[in-house]
């Protein structure tokens, strides 16, 4: 049993935006399970551990006792978010959507209880509703409300086009709210926006508004942009366990605290004593960034794979032992040579050639086990190297 000073600093840990905390204490101490609600759109069919920020948050209310509703957005999916756009996204279709849907399921129950989680689709409720309960639930917002909002009141200064279905999109998330009687939302700081819409829709419906919880937006691998599949920055939940436990010893000494505080359950002072010992005591990082990649690679492949995803690493990297199915690719060359960002890219190793000049610039990039100083190398048709990038792609390339 948690008191509720414990149960405050739980579901605050992380967190950007508590509102309204005060509202949040008087329902802790009714002593009742919380509805807790965090809505996804299946626009992909993958999560990544950005996605799983949100979700370990719905673990910890369920760790407290409370009742954890995950919202699959199928019907919201098919309008598309326009949050953080600043040109109209493109929806998906039925087929699409419900592919996806299926996977998400699969997924996040490698972090929440199956048993203590209510799975819904918000498609049960809005396919009910006719063309006039649409209009009625428009009519309890106002297009200068919707303007306040950061991308579309730039949009519109900018003369960019808000076509119509965009505005529905925070409607319909709020209403969500609604017929969900959430207690409690969780989103990113970038829906807090929509988060905030539920709130007022519930007064219009007569229900006690939801408290809204905002967490961060996670730092891809790269410790700038967020994580993202397109941007190649991304941990994948379904990673095979060595791809995982490497992506995560390549992020930055400084980065790897931030994945502690919203990505492991381990308790907050234990990580904060490993942060003394490596300031007072010279404690390698790495041997803390060992926990961190065992700790995730356990959560979502089990600890015995994360066992010999470490021992893998550690042979490979820290005793420089290349894997025997090292693999072997062939490249062609244009007259003779190509440039190392061309040759990284054509063999797999990176997903672009913006995206290999960045690595060379970061000094990811080795060839012999060779640091690559300079972006404008070329290599030489007829030659065979061994090229790594970062500490989890290696392959032997003959250049032809």
């Amino acid at each position: 049993m948690h008191s509720l000073e414990e149960s405050l600093e739980l579901i605050k840990r992380g967190a950007v935006d508590l509102l309204l905390e005060e509202e949040l204490v008087e329902r802790l101490k009714s002593g009742r399970p919380l509805r807790v609600k965090t809505g996804f759109d299946p626009t992909a069919p993958d999560l990544h551990l950005g996605h799983t920020v949100l979700i370990n948050k719905l673990r910890q209310f369920q760790e407290l006792g409370h009742h954890v509703l995950f919202l699959i957005g199928d019907f919201t999916g098919m309008i598309g978010d326009p949050t953080g756009k600043n040109i109209t996204r493109k929806p998906l279709n039925r087929e699409e959507i419900l592919a996806n849907a299926k996977t998400y399921q699969e997924q996040v129950f490698k972090i929440l209880d199956p048993e203590k989680t209510e799975v819904l689709f918000n498609s049960s409720w809005f396919d009910r509703m006719t063309p006039a309960d649409f209009i009625q639930l428009a009519a309890k917002h106002t297009v200068a409300r919707m303007l306040e909002r950061d991308d579309f009141g730039k949009r519109y200064a900018s003369g960019q086009p808000i076509a119509i279905h965009e505005f529905l999109y925070p409607l319909v998330q709020g209403y969500d709210s609604v017929a969900m009687r959430a207690d409690v939302e969780l989103g990113g700081t970038d829906q807090k926006f929509n988060l905030l819409v539920g709130r007022e829709l519930q007064k219009h419906y007569n229900q006690p508004p939801q408290i809204v919880l905002t967490m961060p937006i996670l730092e891809g691998l790269d410790g700038v942009q967020k994580m993202s599949k397109s941007l190649g920055n991304y941990v994948g939940i379904r990673d095979e366990p060595d791809d995982m436990f490497g992506k995560l010893m390549s992020v930055s000494d400084e980065l790897m605290w931030r994945y502690f505080d919203l990505l492991s359950f381990r308790p907050v002072r234990e990580i904060a004593e490993w942060q003394r010992q490596i300031s007072e005591e010279g404690l390698n990082p790495r041997d803390v960034k060992f926990k961190l990649a065992e700790e995730l690679v356990a959560r979502f492949h089990g600890p015995e794979s994360a066992r010999k995803a470490l021992a893998a690493f550690v042979e490979r990297f820290q005793k420089g032992v290349l894997p025997e199915d090292l693999a072997e690719i062939l490249v062609r060359s244009r007259d003779g040579r190509l440039p190392i960002a061309n040759l990284l890219k054509e063999a797999g190793l990176t997903e672009s050639t913006s995206e290999a000049f960045r690595l060379i610039q970061q000094g990811a990039v080795r060839i012999d086990g060779e640091r690559v100083g300079s972006r404008d190398l070329e290599l030489k048709a007829g030659s065979t190297h061994v090229y790594q990038v970062g500490k989890r792609r290696v392959a032997r390339v003959s250049l032809q």
